[in-house]
């Protein structure tokens, strides 16, 4: 790495404590239920929707209705996007939305993953984008942010039947903690240039004619051929440009603090009505990371001791600083078979990069957003060298635990955590203990499913796709390259991340069944394992600590979760890897 993308990091993890100190405060407050004046405002809400403030749950009444409420919301969002023909707020007359992308759409919403198959600005109303896509990113970023709590809640209680009320920490999540932020930075952001508006699309006069050429049509609808059987072809010119308008600033706003990524564009923040300077790309990197850093704090503080969510912290930090020097260094070498044909390699990789954001500022952002379960992209990873590409990859292969999204990050690291502590027991002929509670058998059951199920997800699905004729039909680079394709979308799709490597044509019936399906159960097939823990630790006596209890808080076990994670959460993908983006790199550099 340079001096800039040393100074560009530096200054990112400099700042990012700093907001998350104060905002850690707020949160556990929130959750806890110390915030009075929130209090009195929720009381009429709760009486009018029939919720008993006073009663919680059992780990399993609390999943069944996140269950539902989830349930409930794919409903929604599929029957906008089906109807929003003849639904308001659509100036530019969108057509229904093709029922498995629909489908597709509304599984990836709901479960905080934002997949798009389609252009935003060509296929949804703005009614679609505000009251499906906006709302539900909003529900999704709170769903994660309830099950870590819950979690939380059971480290922090014993002899405890239950870990909350599924409905008022939903309501609180987001009346109290993602409302207001999204609001404020919404308004930062419309005021640094990303546009908000309900207004048509507009026409605008280009500088330069505009000149192309399309097949000359016959009375039949067809292109006429000449006498060798190719189309003729004739030239078309314009003076005329449409600019895709929209609500951009308030869905973008809760896209990056939500750890959603689903773009209101198709260029996603690469876009310059979504991220149009260094300033907004660096506030939006900073808000990806902002509520996950958070939580560590907030982890703490309601387990009683700041030093377990500093180590978590601490953890997730050493493993994202790797992930950037690695995507950056790639990113700087040129490319061989571009400097073969003669292109300057000293400027490096610039090939699918925005000009006013650079390398370093790319790869950054493709270390976070892959890091969190965001999936905004403000370049195109697949352009990225095989290596560079490969960092974020390997990112969301982890389990998003790097950061990773809002709750969902930290509840993946703590199921980690607890596979740590019962390797170390094992290696010392101990009953394993995390924060008093002894981890037994039913917890390490429910630590492997939890780990299990998104490799499973991926791998088997990747396997499907390049093994059936319709999956390799949407593969447009062959080789190493196309099947780096199809394996990031599967493990994009099971963690929950969204963004993509371009080249794979996914909006298919095939591609959108087969990656709503990793969607849904790469979300609940974590979140009801990690729920069962939650409320089995909260049934717990809290164990003293004695001379054989191993301390959690210090520099030992920091390597022990790092090992943890890159032994058990990525040796599962090593041969995929292998098979991807290494022999990609190999082949690139013998040429």
């Amino acid at each position: 790495m340079n001096a800039p993308a040393w100074m560009q990091l530096i200054a990112y993890l400099a700042i990012l404590p700093l907001l998350a100190w104060p905002l850690a405060r707020m949160m556990e407050a929130v959750m806890q239920g110390r915030f009075a004046r929130g209090r009195q405002i929720e009381a009429p809400l709760f009486r009018v929707a029939g919720i008993d403030a006073e009663r919680e749950q059992p780990w399993l009444s609390y999943a069944v209705g996140l269950l539902v409420f989830n349930g409930l919301g794919v409903l929604a969002v599929y029957a906008l996007q089906r109807l929003q023909a003849v639904l308001p707020l659509n100036p530019q007359a969108m057509a229904a939305v093709s029922p498995d992308s629909a489908f597709d759409t509304a599984i990836s919403f709901v479960t905080n993953t934002n997949w798009q198959g389609y252009g935003g600005e060509s296929t949804m109303s703005y009614l679609t984008q505000m009251l499906a896509l906006t709302v539900q990113n909003f529900l999704s970023a709170a769903t994660g942010i309830v099950v870590v709590v819950a979690l939380i809640r059971g480290f922090a209680r014993h002899s405890a039947q239950a870990v909350g009320n599924v409905w008022i920490d939903l309501t609180r999540a987001t009346l109290w903690i993602l409302l207001p932020l999204s609001f404020v930075f919404a308004l930062v952001l419309a005021g640094l240039g990303v546009i908000q508006t309900v207004g048509p699309y507009q026409d605008v006069q280009t500088v330069e004619a505009v000149t192309w050429q399309l097949p000359r049509l016959g009375a039949d609808g067809r292109p006429v051929a000449d006498d060798k059987g190719q189309p003729v072809m004739e030239d078309r010119s314009a003076r005329t440009q449409q600019l895709a308008m929209g609500p951009v600033a308030s869905q973008l706003a809760i896209k990056m603090v939500g750890t959603n990524g689903g773009g209101f564009f198709n260029a996603n923040s690469a876009h310059p009505y979504e991220n149009p300077t260094a300033v907004t790309n660096f506030l939006q990197m900073l808000s990806i990371f902002l509520i996950p850093a958070a939580l560590c704090l907030v982890f703490g503080r309601m387990v009683g001791d700041l030093r377990q969510g500093w180590a978590v912290l601490a953890a997730m930090t050493l493993l994202f600083v790797v992930g950037v020097i690695a995507a950056t260094a790639a990113e700087q070498q040129a490319n061989p078979a571009l400097t073969a044909l003669g292109v300057d390699p000293s400027g490096g990789n610039m090939e699918g990069k925005e000009v006013r954001f650079g390398i370093n500022a790319s790869a950054l952002f493709a270390t976070i957003t892959t890091a969190a379960s965001c999936g905004a992209v403000n370049s195109v990873h697949d352009s990225f060298m095989p290596l560079g590409g490969m960092v974020p990859l390997v990112m969301i292969q982890l389990g998003e635990v790097v950061f990773g999204g809002v709750g969902s990050g930290l509840y993946g690291m703590l199921v980690f955590a607890i596979l740590a502590v019962f390797i170390a027991g094992l290696m010392i002929g101990r009953t394993p203990e995390f924060l008093g509670k002894k981890i037994e058998a039913h917890e390490t059951k429910m630590v492997s499913i939890a780990i299990l199920v998104t490799p499973l997800l991926v791998l088997l699905g990747t396997a499907m796709a390049v093994l059936s004729e319709a999956g390799r039909a949407g593969i447009a680079n062959p080789g190493p390259h196309g099947f780096s394709e199809v394996l990031y979308a599967l493990s994009s799709a099971a963690n929950n991340n969204g963004s993509a490597f371009a080249g794979l044509a996914a909006n298919t019936p095939f591609y959108n069944t087969l990656l709503a399906v990793a969607m849904w159960f790469g979300r609940f097939g974590v979140i009801v394992p990690v729920l069962a823990i939650a409320g089995s630790l909260a049934a717990k006596k809290r164990l003293e600590v004695n001379g054989g209890t191993l301390p959690t808080h210090g520099p030992l076990f920091i390597a022990l979760l790092i090992g943890t994670v890159l032994l058990v959460g990525l040796l599962n993908y090593v041969p995929a890897l292998a098979l991807g983006p290494v022999v990609e790199h190999l082949m690139l550099s013998a040429t």
